[in-house]
């Protein structure tokens, strides 16, 4: 399922225009981000939580030339599913 597919279903399940679901859909992304970026956690019981997490700096090596490289430390989203989300799919 891709982003207009997701909109054409909400604006289905909620009974509201393709437009306003699309509105709704970037609000919610957007308010996911912006949380993300100041390090809290989003939880929506049931569904899962988004969280920061923290990857280390280390060594690697350019696959091309064989040289080693330094991969500086980053903070990557991660998700973890709920029960209701896990239950769903078992």
């Amino acid at each position: 399922m891709n982003k207009s597919e997701l909109i054409d279903a909400i604006a289905v399940s909620a009974d509201i225009s393709k437009a306003a679901a699309g509105r709704a859909l970037d609000g919610v992304l957007d308010a996911v981000k912006n949380a993300l970026k100041k390090g809290e956690m989003v939880t929506l019981v049931g569904f899962g939580s988004f969280y920061v997490g923290k990857r280390a700096a280390r060594a690697g090596r350019n696959p091309r030339t064989g040289a080693e490289i330094k991969i500086k430390a980053a903070n990557i989203p991660k998700f973890r599913s709920g029960k209701g989300l896990k239950d769903a799919l078992n």
